[in-house]
């Protein structure tokens, strides 16, 4: 590019917040690379499953579903973004399957398909542009012993850049990208396995680091979440240290009062919410034990059913209430037996067999310890500024530039009635690299 700067991917977005850097990374202007890089997440709502007035599927007229998803490869391909993750993607039928594997090939894409488990009929797809990123490793993760077959993708890629000749510091460049789908919460019941569907996700990404002997390394998690801002998925991860991008360049918090500022669906019971999300995790994020925050979380969703019980709880009572919620059998299967006396050996920390009912809001998690917000460019520089121990790495982590989602009246809590791409809006996310130093 002979030092020119590219082309924003994200036009009309609002500037944002970002994640605690160190140093800005330099680029060498002589390179073909990018400086930023973007993030794109969608659910393209399957032709097997949109309904057409109600009645017949979109996937019985050809010429339907090829129209509409043409336009939504337009739109796509208009973005530009570095990374694609798509969702609900119609991967039984070849003809759509052809059309969107040459058009992003033909525009310079890396694509990775994955179907539902018990052909289910769709999936996943994720493209990962060939300039900006390369991907090193690609992993199916398929939830087979959990309900509703859903699946996940996690590539592990590595930042195309070239840096200025003054830089004498090895920086790691790798960053790791999971596209999935959870399961819709058809009821209170459902919030458990949709727990457990995260718990699987993230304990891949801890045992995908330990094989490949991994740096710290920042995480973009993209996908249809089917859970709002107020949900226990979304606490769950942000007490794992993962950030909301469209919240965070929106200066949004995880209050209450914030919690309605944007949609990115029209479910089928006709209800707008949102819950698609690009979070991001940079590797000098603080970051509970997973095991440790799994457990606050199921703690937190069952203490409400263990409060008839009165003041004391035995481990019969304890059992007897993940019983009694259709948690240790078919189709849940959530927790078995030997799962649920670890968990009450979290809380039983005497061993007495007995627990006070007060104990659990203080073993459950509590949602104001890990609100979200933007650190000031003052704290940032103190802490890039702090000593560093002796066994650190240099690596990259993403700063969250701009995020905007499509059609934009979402963005102010309205759905559009002339919207007809998906029932879901689309996400985009511009992230600016950074080095930052993290511990081993």
């Amino acid at each position: 590019m002979g030092g020119q700067s590219c082309p924003n991917p994200i036009e009309n977005a609002v500037n944002g917040g970002g994640s605690v850097t160190t140093e800005s990374i330099y680029f060498d202007q002589d390179s073909n690379c990018i400086g930023d890089v973007s993030c794109t997440t969608f659910n393209i709502l399957a032709p097997i499953y949109k309904r057409l007035n109600g009645v017949s599927c979109e996937s019985e007229f050809r010429e339907y579903w090829l129209s509409r998803n043409e336009c939504i490869l337009d739109r796509l391909l208009y973005l530009k973004s570095s990374i694609i993750c798509l969702q609900e993607f119609w991967v039984g039928n070849e003809e759509l399957v052809g059309l969107y594997e040459r058009r992003l090939s033909d525009a310079g894409y890396a694509t990775y398909k994955l179907a539902r488990t018990n052909n289910r009929g769709d999936g996943l797809l994720t493209a990962v542009h060939k300039n900006h990123f390369q991907v090193l490793n690609h992993k199916e993760l398929l939830f087979n012993d959990i309900m509703g077959d859903r699946v996940a993708q996690l590539l592990h890629v590595q930042l195309i850049m070239n840096f200025s000749q003054n830089k004498t510091v090895d920086i790691e460049k790798e960053a790791l990208v999971v596209n999935t789908h959870l399961m819709f919460p058809h009821n209170s019941r459902y919030c458990f396995p949709r727990l457990q569907q995260v718990y699987k996700i993230l304990q891949y990404i801890e045992s995908f680091g330990e094989e490949y002997q991994l740096p710290p390394v920042p995480i973009i998690l993209c996908g249809d979440w089917n859970g709002s801002k107020r949900g226990h998925v979304y606490k769950f991860l942000r007490s794992q240290g993962f950030v909301s991008s469209y919240d965070i360049a929106h200066h949004y918090t995880d209050s209450d009062e914030d919690a309605y500022k944007w949609v990115s669906h029209r479910n089928h019971r006709g209800n707008i919410c949102g819950v698609d999300f690009i979070w991001l995790y940079n590797p000098d994020n603080h970051r509970k034990p997973l095991k440790e925050s799994f457990m606050e979380a199921v703690l937190g969703n069952i203490k409400n059913h263990l409060h008839d019980n009165g003041r004391d709880i035995t481990y019969t009572q304890f059992l007897q209430t993940f019983s009694q919620l259709g948690l240790t059998r078919h189709p849940f299967n959530v927790l078995s037996t030997e799962e649920i006396k670890e968990l009450w050996d979290h809380v039983d920390t005497n061993g007495d067999g007995v627990i006070e009912y007060s104990l659990l809001d203080q073993s459950a998690w509590n949602p104001c310890t890990f609100n979200q917000k933007k650190e000031s460019i003052e704290e940032s520089k103190e802490r890039g500024t702090q000593a560093i121990v002796s066994n650190t790495a240099t690596t990259i982590g993403f700063q969250i530039k701009n995020a905007v989602l499509f059609p934009p009246e979402v963005e102010t809590g309205k759905w559009p009635e002339n919207y007809s791409l998906s029932d879901h809006a689309l996400l985009t996310v511009e992230f600016s690299p950074v080095t930052m130093e993290c511990c081993l």
